[in-house]
């Protein structure tokens, strides 16, 4: 190969590399929303969901301000049903799976329902925030609350647990109890614990605020 041939070989695979690596960095985040039924859209659509209402927004409405568009993806690991120990048992496998950047970690509120003691469940939460931490991942605790038919003792003990854990950690964190929803009708389903779908907007709007605020996106 002459060197003429060689330099624009070399040339044309620096290009390739530049071109490359600025996709790579316009690359948005890979969000991973690991949870229950709070955010598997229990009782609707999984379109209605604030989980696929959130990725809608990302890429449409607010990618939309951006020069160079990215795009984020926004995976729901969410189960109807999950414990932090389920949620434990599965976690490794997910991380493997989608490989994110963020996961947004929302698990005990069935633990909670079921009576579990609390330094069991943040055992296991903190387990599942230090796996997050190994994968080279940016772990986001999502705070949950239980029924007050369960005692102020133990709701107290349970909706405590998230806020200590994201201080420990030194960990984005934000409540999705909102006490509004539960005071205006038509916001929770007749379970008495899932939001609606009318509901949902609202929740992708408050997390859309709480990741701007905490410069994840």
């Amino acid at each position: 190969m002459s060197k003429k041939c060689i330099n624009k070989f070399t040339l044309l695979l620096t290009s390739v590399f530049i071109i490359t690596l600025f996709a790579a960095n316009a690359q948005a985040k890979h969000f991973l929303v690991f949870g229950d039924s709070l955010s598997a859209a229990y009782g609707m659509d999984v379109e209605q969901g604030w989980v696929n209402l959130l990725e809608e927004y990302l890429n449409n409405d607010y990618s939309s301000e951006w020069d160079d568009k990215p795009y984020f993806q926004v995976s729901n690991a969410s189960i109807s049903g999950e414990t932090t120990s389920g949620g434990l048992a599965r976690l490794e496998l997910s991380l493997l799976e989608f490989k994110p950047d963020v996961v947004l970690l929302e698990l005990g509120a069935n633990d909670g329902l079921q009576g579990h003691p609390a330094d069991r469940i943040a055992s296991n939460l903190n387990s599942m925030i230090n796996i997050i931490k190994q994968h080279g991942a940016q772990a986001v605790l999502l705070g949950i609350s239980i029924p007050p038919s369960y005692g102020p003792r133990y709701v107290d003990e349970f909706r405590n647990i998230f806020p200590t854990i994201a201080s420990q950690h030194e960990l984005p964190f934000i409540d999705l109890y909102q006490e509004e929803f539960y005071l205006k009708s038509g916001y929770i389903q007749r379970d008495g614990l899932h939001p609606t779908a009318i509901t949902q907007p609202i929740i992708r709007d408050l997390m859309v605020d709480f990741l701007k605020s905490e410069q994840l996106l």
